[in-house]
């Protein structure tokens, strides 16, 4: 846990299922799939926050200006209360709620929750510098880490959120794991702020996980990086090759690492060694996007009525603030 005077982090939650289970079944079902966990290193948040300056990569900004918009109003609806946020990365986008909370009280509580260490730690302790009468502690570790294991709120209520539609990289069934966690974590009268992907033209959604600059491929290959330091593996990246397709059936853009080369890949640590066959295709994540006139109907089913919606002029993104009942 970081408090405002921390020099060094620790981790109070795990940072990966060291053991890889999830990798072993992964790698050896048919087809192959990888959890996105697993981008996350620090080299994966640093590329994935140049992801979110692409010209390609509408979400994060478009969410951004969403929040820039109507924080004070969020903020005005739900009072003062606890900040805990899911998937933090930076917190870029979080210092319009930041702002739009300390209006209502000098002295904000603000929990990031993030798998990565290294940009966690960078990002508390800036936040420490600009809001210095504050309470920010980091935590590390997985969203289902977080949920389970939060400390009581020392205020009279809490609100979750979780922005970035990162709720999109859930196929149905762990999303609906995942809402029952959220909604356990709460208790009546606390909210939840979620932020989501809509559908959208398949132009547009394949050029942002397509970009011209080649980021988005980074980023996914240094998945197999990950895996070789984790696990003492031999993945050979120029092996694989990034590729992004919209499934509009499902309404989800899905992302592959296929190889052009059939090839064994060993991970030491997993005692693990995998066949790929030429063309063979790792999925390494899905992005859902989403209905908003749907939402508000199945998180009802978890006792979180929604309060409010706000999206942006083109409605390519939407901002849901729940409470729960």
């Amino acid at each position: 846990m970081l408090t405002r005077n921390s020099q060094i982090l620790t981790e109070h939650y795990q940072n990966i299922n060291h053991d890889g289970d999830d990798v072993i079944q992964g790698l050896t079902q048919t087809p192959k799939s990888l959890p996105p966990k697993y981008f996350y290193d620090d080299r994966g948040s640093e590329l994935f926050e140049q992801i979110c300056q692409l010209p390609e990569y509408y979400p994060t900004r478009t969410e951004a200006w969403i929040l820039s918009q109507y924080a004070d109003e969020i903020a005005h609806i739900t009072g003062e209360c606890e900040l805990i946020e899911l998937g933090s990365g930076s917190s870029t986008k979080t210092i319009f709620l930041l702002d739009a909370y300390q209006k209502l009280a000098r002295s904000l509580r603000y929990i990031p929750i993030d798998v990565s260490a290294g940009i966690l730690k960078a990002s508390v302790f800036n936040l420490q510098k600009k809001y210095p009468d504050s309470l920010i502690d980091g935590l590390v570790g997985t969203y289902e880490q977080a949920l389970t294991q939060l400390a009581a709120t020392v205020s009279s209520s809490r609100m979750i959120f979780f922005l970035g539609s990162s709720i999109g990289n859930f196929n149905p069934q762990e999303s609906d794991r995942f809402l029952r966690q959220l909604a356990d974590a709460l208790n009546p009268g606390d909210y939840f702020l979620l932020g989501l992907d809509l559908q959208k033209p398949q132009s547009i959604l394949e050029a942002a996980y397509n970009d011209s600059q080649g980021v988005t491929a980074a980023f996914n290959l240094n998945m197999l990086s990950h895996l070789n330091w984790r696990f003492q593996g031999n993945f050979d990246l120029n092996l694989f090759t990034h590729q992004a397709i919209y499934n509009q059936a499902d309404a989800q853009i899905e992302m592959y690492l296929r190889t052009h080369k059939s090839h064994w890949v060993n991970l030491e640590a997993l005692d693990l060694k995998v066949f790929f066959e030429t063309g063979e295709s790792i999925l390494t994540e899905i992005s859902r996007k989403f209905d908003l006139a749907i939402m508000p109907k199945k998180l009802e089913n978890y006792g979180l009525k929604t309060m409010k919606i706000w999206t942006d002029p083109q409605q390519w993104f939407g901002l849901i603030l729940c409470q729960a009942e």
